[in-house]
């Protein structure tokens, strides 16, 4: 069974979305390139040209952190910010020091290596057709939508941004909006940089204004909820890239599940790091996330039910604006 274009029956995203073959993930020791600071936040560049060659919009890569004899024995998963052909290929991604992981990679110099693992994960689906686009982040969220930006404008689509966080420079890529973007919209909460509020303050407006067809969206559970709630209102779909903690990365520990509700009607635990990141933002069940709901496929006494009947379209949307293969 399969679902709408772009969206499987169980509610991931559709490998690859635009109908090029998805190579799998490689494991390679990178030579870091570069190491700098951007506001509140590091981006690290990597030499690794398996990984850059194989990489979609959307993947991330798990990084091995510590050095030898370490007893951080989890890798770190990080959405890739941007690839570039340098060197061979080479892959930025972009992180906050959180804890002892993080600051151990904050401290690597130019020269020192890196053991990594990707692309992993399944890359954000992009429209079949032109279509217009808007793209919402959240703190360091928002790396991963720049190089979906640069393959949505080569296939013809309008790209604006909508990006979010506490302060100012926790902002990430917001002279790159400004500058790339169609229009960009930045939001903080304290009215340090742009208007202050929440970026699904303003969303709903800006559907209206962009003539929004298709969301995207990485950052905090929370505001991908709203996100989420607010496409379903508007009957617009949104492509939701979820932040979950992620033991492996490879889908063997089970720790990053979630439950999606597919196109069959039946709600599955899905792992983040495989059966995503990148999942159909109306599917996922936001309120039960960090539970197995009583009514998940396995789930004990679980039992096969009729579908439900189809929800009518959202009044105010003109048919045929979902139309895009997202």
């Amino acid at each position: 069974m399969t679902g709408p274009p772009g969206q499987g029956a169980d509610g991931r995203a559709a490998p690859g979305g635009d109908g090029e073959a998805q190579a799998g993930p490689v494991q390679v020791r990178g030579t870091v390139l570069s190491v700098r600071r951007v506001d509140a936040y590091h981006a690290m560049t990597v030499v690794a040209p398996g990984v850059a060659g194989r990489f979609r919009p959307g993947q991330f890569v798990a990084v091995a952190v510590g050095g030898p004899g370490t007893a951080m024995l989890l890798r770190r998963a990080f959405s890739i910010h941007s690839v570039r052909p340098d060197h061979g290929g080479t892959v930025e991604f972009v992180f906050a020091v959180t804890g002892a992981g993080t600051r151990w990679l904050s401290e690597r110099r130019v020269r020192d290596t890196l053991d990594l693992a990707g692309p992993l994960g399944r890359p954000f689906p992009v429209p079949r057709e032109p279509a217009s686009c808007l793209l919402v982040g959240g703190g360091y969220g928002s790396a991963p939508l720049f190089a979906l930006a640069d393959r949505l404008r080569e296939r013809r689509c309008g790209v604006d941004f909508l990006l979010g966080a506490a302060t100012g420079e926790r902002v990430f890529g917001a002279l790159t909006a400004r500058r790339t973007g169609r229009s960009a919209t930045i939001t903080t909460e304290d009215g340090s940089l742009g208007s202050r509020g929440l970026v699904t303050d303003v969303l709903a407006q800006l559907v209206h204004e962009t003539r929004a067809d298709v969301v995207y969206a990485c950052g905090p559970m929370p505001m991908l909820r709203q996100v989420s709630v607010l496409g379903k209102r508007y009957g617009i779909p949104v492509q939701a890239a979820v932040e979950e903690a992620m033991a492996c990365g490879t889908g063997v520990c089970m720790t990053c599940v979630l439950p999606v509700t597919g196109s069959d009607g039946i709600t599955r635990m899905l792992r983040a790091c495989t059966d995503g990141p990148v999942f159909r933002g109306e599917q996922v069940r936001w309120d039960d996330i960090g539970t197995i709901p009583f009514d998940a496929y396995g789930a004990p006494g679980w039992e096969p039910q009729a579908s439900p009947p189809a929800r009518p379209r959202a009044a105010g949307r003109p048919a045929g604006r979902n139309s895009h293969g997202c």
